[in-house]
């Protein structure tokens, strides 16, 4: 089992996701919502972060008839799933901010 895993844009969202409320168990469909990314995108993306150590996953332990559905496979992100998250989570922040310099003045009209 690796560590590394290739945050792309969908893997930020599915972390940022993740990271709204850490403790909290997420499922598919969830995640689908929260991030806009179609199952198609959301699954492989569990299953890195799985394989990487990130994120654990559980089925959710129902009696499927007296529920009316299906049990859901859930997914919580790990302690180090937590805090790699964090730290990829930052960079990328940091990526994408504009280059702060102390000389650059705002150019006026």
């Amino acid at each position: 089992m690796g560590n590394d895993v290739r945050v792309t844009t969908a893997v930020a969202r599915v972390l940022a996701a993740f990271l709204a409320d850490p403790a909290a168990e997420r499922y598919g469909l969830d995640l689908i919502g929260a991030t806009g990314l179609p199952s198609g995108t959301i699954y492989p993306i569990l299953v890195r972060l799985e394989q990487a150590g990130w994120v654990d996953r559980a089925w959710e332990e129902i009696d499927p008839v007296a529920a009316g559905r299906p049990a859901r496979r859930y997914y919580r992100l790990t302690a180090d799933g937590l805090a790699r998250a964090r730290v990829e989570l930052a960079a990328l922040h940091q990526q994408l901010s504009p280059a702060r310099s102390a000389n650059t003045k705002p150019r006026t009209a």
